[in-house]
């Protein structure tokens, strides 16, 4: 499969065109935000051009394919039989963890995270006044695990479990026996699990395990065609719940906020990835593996002093940088000001993350070569050439 860099500038990428705001400046190369910077399925565009032709976008159902949609996907990619009645389509991802918090916690209640993770888990949980409980993972030799013994204790105070699987940023896809244990902790604490899997399309070697398919009374699943097919800015998710009671508290909750009409495109981007995007997923992934294993030669074959993580998914890499001794100030000042690259900086994944970056490599192989040049050179004239 053949990748083309394609400009983004005056898109309004935020990505590209929030460059100053983020990094106080617009001389760099950004490779943080986690979309892509390549063209979406041409079979979604197609779509949503389709849609685009009949000139009304008013108020818009979910229909019959959209749900259809949805269960054939699961079905093939997962083998996982579900019910209409179980979907619940939303906005986000970020808006259903929200809705999840309300309806299954109350002020006060303690929620797990498992920290390096995503920002809006932990911050979802401090915005509705929930006792953040962090579960944070173990790092050896490049890889995260989870500490079980710790789990078990912040269970007791625990009334939801915030779950990303995969992992992001760490990358990890959780085995069957790692989700089990979750799943025995939190039935013998009476913890709802929240399950966050955003990125179960993009994995590689590793087989990925629906939670909600191990423990259907205690999970809520949240996923989106938004990273899998690059179309985020569409504003289309949905919500997974087999279990009746379980499902009426989330779609309270979810009412309450006031969304419930669908977005036009976003209905049709997600119906036509669904039932037609598969072959270019695949083509893409494979794209990937070759950025995430020239990525990895490059640190391996260079004097610069940062380790990739092992990557099981996802098309984000979380670099250990602890070796360039480094405040998380000045890391990210490296970066910027001298590398000119836009990375995530990592303790804005919470605790476990100081002294670590996330790359995001889903864009053109040559940006990425661009990229590794700069920090290569910055790296020779900071730390060696001084």
């Amino acid at each position: 499969m053949s990748i083309q860099s394609i400009d983004r500038s005056q898109t309004h990428s935020v990505k590209w065109e929030s460059r100053v705001s983020k990094f106080g400046t617009d001389d760099l190369l950004p490779l943080w935000v986690a979309d892509m910077d390549i063209a979406s399925p041409p079979c979604v565009v197609d779509a949503l051009i389709e849609r685009a032709k009949h000139p009304i976008y008013g108020y818009t159902i979910y229909p019959d394919s959209y749900y259809e949609a949805i269960e054939g996907w699961m079905s093939r990619r997962f083998g996982w039989s579900i019910d209409r009645d179980w979907i619940v389509p939303c906005y986000g991802v970020v808006p259903s963890i929200n809705f999840s918090i309300e309806a299954y916690s109350d002020i006060g209640d303690g929620v797990i995270v498992q920290t390096p993770v995503y920002p809006p888990f932990f911050n979802s949980v401090r915005t509705h006044r929930r006792k953040l409980l962090e579960n944070r993972l173990l790092h050896r030799d490049g890889k995260y695990s989870i500490d079980f013994d710790d789990l078990e204790i912040k269970a007791k105070e625990a009334k939801l479990f915030i779950l990303c699987s995969p992992h992001n940023p760490v990358g990890r896809v959780w085995d069957r026996d790692e989700l089990e244990k979750i799943v025995d902790i939190c039935r013998r604490y009476d913890i709802k699990i929240v399950s966050d899997e955003i990125h179960s399309d993009i994995v590689y070697e590793k087989v990925h395990h629906i939670l909600a398919s191990i423990a259907p009374d205690i999970t809520i699943l949240l996923n989106a065609p938004s990273k899998s097919f690059n179309v985020a800015g569409l504003n289309s998710s949905f919500a997974v719940i087999s279990d009746r009671k379980l499902r009426s508290k989330y779609s309270r909750a979810q009412r309450h906020s006031g969304l419930g009409d669908g977005n036009p495109f976003g209905i049709e981007a997600t119906i036509r990835a669904y039932n037609s995007g598969e072959d270019w997923l695949e083509g893409t992934k494979e794209y990937f593996r070759g950025n995430i294993a020239y990525i990895e030669n490059f640190f391996r074959e260079s004097d610069v002093d940062i380790l990739p993580t092992v990557t099981e998914a996802t098309f984000l890499i979380w670099l250990d940088c602890t070796g360039l001794g480094l405040s998380d100030d000045k890391l990210e000042e490296f970066f910027v000001k001298e590398a000119r690259l836009g990375l995530n900086s990592g303790i804005s994944f919470g605790s476990g993350g100081s002294g670590f970056m996330r790359i995001n490599i889903a864009t053109a192989r040559e940006t990425l070569e661009e990229a590794m040049s700069r920090l290569a050179e910055a790296y020779r004239r900071v730390f060696i050439d001084r």
